[in-house]
């Protein structure tokens, strides 16, 4: 999938010497776990998003790495981002679209604007930098597109129907490009986290004590009960599962919506 030679080690860790992975909201949480994730395999790794300060951070403590900011919402900020990262690392091989956020209200509370804030960094986001990095995977024959969508892209959920309307678009651009790159060496998929130990999960225990009154430790009890397992799942979990799709055996792994959720949507 890239010009660098990929090989396995005894311990079942997959190496990408060489490629250059692009991650999107890498400077926090699940982006920044994938992004030591794949530079521990070898990769040279452009972290993007925002914020340049935590980009710079996660960059920093990385063996081959480059921060370069950039709102993946605007197509003429992806187009100069990419440019700029591919002046050092080159063509990008290998990218992972994590960047998002979720909002949360009753439907007939959500106003258009924060409905299309959803689907702008959740979904147009991903079609944004998806599109800019496609066309040379295609031109060499061989690259990976991820995806962090959620579980919110396979089920439903209260109160975050622009979350899931926007996750639900990830899957079925997901599905709809792998189908259209199937025979020209690239491989496109999605990973769908059910609630995982995140800023964003502080955010949402935080929306519950505020709107119900319960403590933090009663919020947290009630967003973990739909996980069988009983528990969140860690960042590193879904930095796993990117790295085994990204491996030398998983060239068949095409068009799918892997669950990382402890049994959920079972």
């Amino acid at each position: 999938m890239s010009r660098a030679t990929q090989t396995s080690e005894a311990s079942g860790a997959y190496r990408l010497e060489g490629a250059h992975a692009l991650v999107t909201g890498g400077g926090t949480g699940i982006g920044a776990a994938i992004a030591a994730r794949l530079s521990g395999a070898g990769a040279r790794v452009t972290v993007a998003g925002r914020r340049a300060e935590p980009l710079r951070g996660v960059a920093g403590g990385l063996e081959t790495a480059q921060a370069v900011p950039f709102d993946v919402t605007d197509e003429g900020e992806v187009e100069a981002g990419l440019a700029e990262a591919v002046e050092r690392f080159g063509p990008v091989d290998v990218l992972v679209n994590n960047a998002g956020a979720a909002e949360s209200s009753p439907f007939a509370r959500t106003t258009l604007d924060a409905w299309s804030r959803m689907l702008e960094v959740n979904l147009t986001g991903a079609f944004l930098v998806t599109r800019a990095v496609l066309p040379g995977m295609v031109d060499r024959r061989r690259g990976r597109v991820v995806t962090v969508a959620s579980t919110a892209g396979l089920k439903g959920y209260p109160y975050v129907a622009a979350y899931c309307a926007a996750k639900h678009g990830v899957i079925g651009m997901t599905r709809a490009l792998a189908l259209e790159v199937a025979r020209k060496g690239v491989t496109v998929n999605a990973v769908c986290p059910g609630y995982t130990e995140t800023d964003l999960l502080a955010q949402s225990v935080a929306n519950i004590v505020e709107k119900t009154g319960a403590d933090e430790a009663g919020a947290r009890a009630r967003l973990v009960e739909g996980n069988p397992q009983g528990r969140f799942v860690s960042p590193e979990e879904v930095a796993e599962a990117v790295g085994w799709i990204l491996g030398p055996n998983a060239e068949a792994i095409n068009g799918q919506a892997i669950a990382v959720d402890g049994g959920e949507v079972a």
